[in-house]
């Protein structure tokens, strides 16, 4: 399940489902409008195979490791996030659940940084040409 947090525009929740990419959104399919953050992370615990996208830059954070979901920040401008989304879920290191369960990842125009659960170190990807 792709959750994107409320902070992604409409505009790219409607270009995300154009592409055919299945999204539901914090304060629209699920939780309430004005959700705090710290509600995020136990809402994510419940979803089946969530993984997260949000433009807060304080979720990247390896603390918020969980073995259920994977949660992506984008420091990106709002204009850009559904592309970086599906650039995200397209990576080869991330383009299965599987893949991401467990890792905070942040991403950018340089590049993706990756915390992994039992890890503490964390891992950088080039964007595939």
């Amino acid at each position: 399940m792709i959750v994107l947090d409320e902070n992604i525009p409409d505009s790219q929740r409607q270009l995300l489902r154009s592409w055919r990419i299945r999204v539901v959104q914090v304060g629209r399919e699920i939780a309430r409008p004005g959700v705090l953050d710290e509600a995020i992370i136990p809402l994510l615990q419940r979803l089946h195979k969530a993984t997260f996208f949000t433009r807060d830059v304080r979720f990247y954070d390896p603390v918020y490791r969980h073995s259920a979901y994977c949660l992506v920040t984008l420091a990106v401008s709002e204009e850009e996030a559904a592309s970086f989304i599906r650039r995200v879920l397209r990576h080869r290191a991330l383009d299965t659940h599987r893949k991401r369960a467990g890792k905070v990842v942040r991403a950018t125009h340089a590049g993706i940084r990756v915390w992994h659960l039992y890890s503490n170190l964390e891992e950088r990807f080039a964007w595939a040409r």
